[in-house]
């Protein structure tokens, strides 16, 4: 019976090795390495394997002084998988690249069992040429502080006196052959992105694709079956062994591979490496190498993995090769698994995966939050996106009116869940975040209905200050404490589209709505702002300047209402469209005629509005003359539209459209 110490069990690596030792040894035990916290991760881990009961966690710390150990258990052979894997990281992987290696040498030499370390190809540093199996300082220089601590990890082992010593050194690693699983961004991964950004052109396209040189990749399970293979041998003791590709693998053809599976377009001609170099590398020029950089960022690629995408050093690995003849332990082409491997990030690991629609609509499955849902535009709203499929998750003060809403769109066979929630109310509105992304998981889109209104001239107001406070606390308080609250969650899935229902007032400044279109102004300038901030998290922002709309809001102000007035429906419609398309904004065109007037004709805007104060004057209500709010005004029918005003009605949108950011 073989006992087996592993550092860095539950990594990567560890879980495609430790299966492996289960099911080459029946007898075999297994002590892992596992700091307290990850006690249940082993445990979760090993559940699933069989033999998983011969696996056993040894408290300890591979960055802590004696790895944290009281006593070790009698082993046979210590594992070393233990490291940083990260071409970004900067000194700080030392801990654990560096000395945690040097704590490990101390206990294989305490047990006098089998050291059996993972180092990598990146200890040959930017070395030119052949680099063999024996070679280790050849007066190679180190590009990243990654490179440096293998290469000092490394030469640990190969100094450590009086120790049996086997080196692995892995090429960059991939996912796995066979299912294509990866546990994390890193190397390859980050051009990924890139790629998928490519898939959206016609895949018959012909690009061209530079020739830069050539890289070294291998999948995990190769190099998980490799090490056990190498690690059980008799008689290897004091070898070091290259997991490579036998032959270098030219970026174009990694390209290649990755573009047939994603439908991106297929390289058709090469083109000289010089004349991207300036790109890939630093250049002195401080403004040209911040320009680089500022474009790889937008990309999501780390600088770093430019700089070190090819390799200079081809490795020899034909003393692996020999001791693995005969095994059926062989490096398989990129290409027969490059599909399982862009499955995997793209339905696993796509940073952006969130921002994809449904095949069955685009709201399909979306969850949508939606503020002032009891009654009005809200509850029109909540009902016309439940039928496209998404789950409607709805606030509002009154539960009643708000139960009554979940069940008819229940129903209906919708998806619907109701919260009554106060958004002027800190507590009440972190409670209820915390209990929406606790039940559902997750917040897609929200739309920020509620909302208050008040009709009122300055010269009725001006002992009224409260009307002001009133209308900023839901109009703008409250929708903006919601999108602070649901912002980190959204940024954390790189995807949320906010919807903000401003008003057509804002753009006319209707008069007699001084409280009430300053408190919408406020919201679309915050919109504007934090539209233009969270851009590259995929959280974009619609701001919908509303025309006067049917709804309880409106009924105190009865028929001093101006102008003609649109159904919940029709504004339903409107908050579909915009969760939908994500527009920047969707407008009517009276507001943007008010708009093209402040700025073309301020003055003469001016005067019109004017008459138009002195025409419709404020309501009892306002005026504070009767004791009630005021009769409602009795609900109007729409008047059935009759085709040439259809027909015209959809010209006037087109011809809206033409004017760069009006969408009516």
């Amino acid at each position: 019976m073989a006992t087996y110490l592993v550092a860095g069990g539950t990594g990567f690596l560890g879980r495609h090795v430790l299966p492996l030792i289960l099911d080459r040894d029946a007898s075999a035990e297994i002590h892992v390495l596992v700091r307290r916290a990850s006690v249940a991760r082993l445990e979760a881990l090993v559940d699933s394997m069989p033999g998983g009961e011969r696996v056993h966690p040894l408290i300890g710390d591979l960055t802590e002084p004696g790895l944290g150990l009281g006593s070790a258990p009698a082993a046979d052979h210590v594992l070393h998988l233990g490291a940083i894997y990260d071409l970004t990281a900067g000194d700080e992987q030392a801990a654990t690249n560096v000395d945690g290696t040097r704590s490990v040498i101390a206990l294989a030499r305490e047990l006098d069992a089998t050291l059996h370390h993972v180092s990598s190809i990146a200890v040959a540093g930017d070395h030119e040429g052949p680099f063999r199996e024996t070679d280790f300082d050849l007066g190679q220089s180190f590009p990243t502080p990654y490179h440096r601590t293998k290469f000092e990890a490394e030469k640990l082992v190969r100094d450590a006196e009086g120790l049996r010593t086997r080196i692995y050194r892995p090429a960059a690693v991939v996912g796995s052959s066979v299912t294509g699983e990866m546990d994390k961004i890193d190397g390859p991964y980050y051009l990924f992105p890139a790629i998928a950004a490519l898939a959206k052109l016609p895949a018959a396209l012909p690009v061209a694709v530079p020739r830069i040189g050539a890289t070294n990749v291998v999948p995990v399970d190769y190099i998980a079956a490799a090490v056990v293979e190498l690690m059980t041998a008799p008689g290897r003791d004091g070898q070091t062994f290259h997991l490579v590709n036998p032959r270098p693998q030219p970026v174009r053809e990694i390209y290649a591979a990755l573009a047939e599976a994603a439908g991106a377009p297929h390289p058709a001609i090469g083109l000289p490496g010089e004349l991207v170099r300036p790109f890939l590398t630093p250049t002195p020029d401080s403004a040209l190498d911040a320009g680089r950089k500022a474009v790889l960022g937008a990309l999501g690629i780390p600088p770093v993995l430019v700089e070190n995408l090819t390799l200079p050093t081809v490795f020899d690995d034909r003393d692996t090769r020999e001791a693995l003849r005969g095994t059926g332990i062989e490096v398989p082409p990129f290409a027969s698994y490059a599909g399982r491997l862009w499955s995997y990030w793209r339905e696993n690991l796509d940073p952006d995966r969130a921002r994809r629609p449904h095949p069955a609509g685009p709201l399909v499955g979306r969850h949508v939050v939606i503020t002032g849902a009891s009654s009005g535009i809200g509850r029109s709203s909540a009902i016309a996106t439940a039928r496209k499929g998404a789950k409607v998750i709805l606030l509002a003060r009154r539960t009643a009116e708000l139960d009554a809403v979940v069940a008819e769109i229940r129903a209906a066979g919708g998806e619907a869940y109701g919260y009554p929630c106060d958004i002027t109310d800190d507590e009440s509105v972190e409670h209820t975040v915390k209990a929406v992304l606790a039940e559902h998981d997750h917040v897609d889109m929200l739309v920020n209905n509620a909302g208050r209104s008040i009709r009122r001239g300055l010269y009725h107001s001006t002992d009224r200050f409260h009307d002001f406070e009133r209308t900023m606390a839901v109009n703008y308080f409250g929708a903006v404490r919601l999108v602070l609250a649901f912002l980190p969650q959204m940024r954390e899935r790189r995807f949320g589209h906010i919807v903000n229902i401003s008003s057509a007032g804002v753009q006319g400044a209707t008069p007699r709505f001084a409280a009430y279109v300053a408190s919408k102004s406020a919201l679309d300038g915050f919109t504007d702002v934090a539209a233009s901030e969270t851009l590259s998290d995929g959280i974009t922002f619609t701001t919908i300047h509303m025309p006067l709309v049917e709804t309880p809001m409106i009924a105190p102000t009865g028929r001093y209402n101006i102008g003609p007035i649109t159904s919940p429906e029709k504004a339903a419609a409107m908050v579909v469209r915009a969760l939908i398309e994500r527009p920047k904004r969707i407008d009517v065109p009276t507001g943007t005629l008010g708009e093209l007037g402040h700025v073309f004709a301020p003055a003469v805007k001016d005067r019109v509005m004017h008459q138009m104060y002195r025409m419709f004057p404020d309501s009892p209500a306002a005026k504070g003359t009767s004791t009630d709010d005021a009769t409602p005004a009795p609900r109007r029918t729409p008047e059935p539209r009759h085709h040439t005003s259809s027909v015209l009605g959809r010209a006037a949108r087109k011809v809206g459209r033409l004017v760069p950011g009006t969408h009516w």
